[in-house]
């Protein structure tokens, strides 16, 4: 059956297509287990089917490649896609999100994060040399948007031409990524640097914890304890302690 006959909006397909392609780009690319009971999830949500499925990856420098595509009934559609440095790499946090529903997206975000002051100055560079690609919608960031850089895109794309575009902006962004895990060197573990970059990412994901509409739908359509565990353990899992 096709996604569009599963009421997949071709964004969520497309762009998942591409940040897999991306994959492929990253030195030493491994598979990482999905807990078989977070890998593939069905659920129901005010009378709808909720589906969920989780993709995990690891890199050089990068602990987790987490990509999330899910679905409820045949309105709403969501991609979540968040790649987690390793602390001992100066490497920023990429995530990318798309809200989508009956042909229309509401939200599509892409940004290169930083886990300290400021992103890593040739990450930076990298990200003002991109094209510049202009959308007619731009959003206003969440309260808890403070974790954000400055080159963050947060945009409802008019029309298709928008959102392939947005497409290509997930690509630059996964470019500069790859280049960067590449020739970014390790610090040892109990460097200064690689502690601090440790905090930075435990405020990081804490302040992603802080979206409570995605705890709400989770709840909802599970129960509180499970959700707790889904965004605990897979969605904004913390670090690992340095040891």
């Amino acid at each position: 059956m096709s996604s569009a006959a599963l009421g997949i909006h071709p964004l969520v397909d497309t762009l998942a297509a591409r940040i897999r392609l991306c994959w492929q780009e990253l030195p030493d690319l491994e598979l990482m287990e999905v807990d078989p009971e977070l890998e593939a999830i069905s659920g129901s949500l005010d009378g709808e089917d909720l589906f969920i499925c989780n993709e995990l990856r690891r890199s050089r420098g990068l602990r987790k490649l987490h990509l999330e595509t899910a679905r409820l009934g045949a309105g709403l559609q969501i991609l979540h896609c968040v790649f987690f440095p390793d602390p001992r790499y100066d490497l920023p946090v990429f995530g990318a999100d798309i809200v989508a529903g009956r042909g229309v997206v509401s939200a599509a975000v892409v940004d290169l994060s930083p886990v300290g002051p400021a992103l890593p100055p040739a990450v930076s560079t990298a990200l003002e040399a991109l094209p510049p690609r202009r959308f007619s919608q731009e959003r206003e960031l969440p309260e808890w948007g403070t974790i954000f850089s400055p080159h963050v895109r947060f945009v409802r794309p008019a029309d298709a031409a928008e959102e392939q575009q947005f497409v290509a902006v997930v690509g630059d962004f996964l470019s500069v990524m790859a280049e960067a895990s590449r020739t970014t060197p390790a610090q040892p573990i109990d460097h200064p640097d690689t502690v601090n970059r440790h905090r930075g990412q435990l405020s990081y994901c804490q302040q992603q914890k802080r979206n409570d509409k995605t705890r709400r739908v989770l709840e909802k359509a599970f129960n509180p304890a499970w959700a707790d565990r889904y965004i605990e353990q897979l969605l904004f899992d913390d670090p690992l302690p340095l040891s």
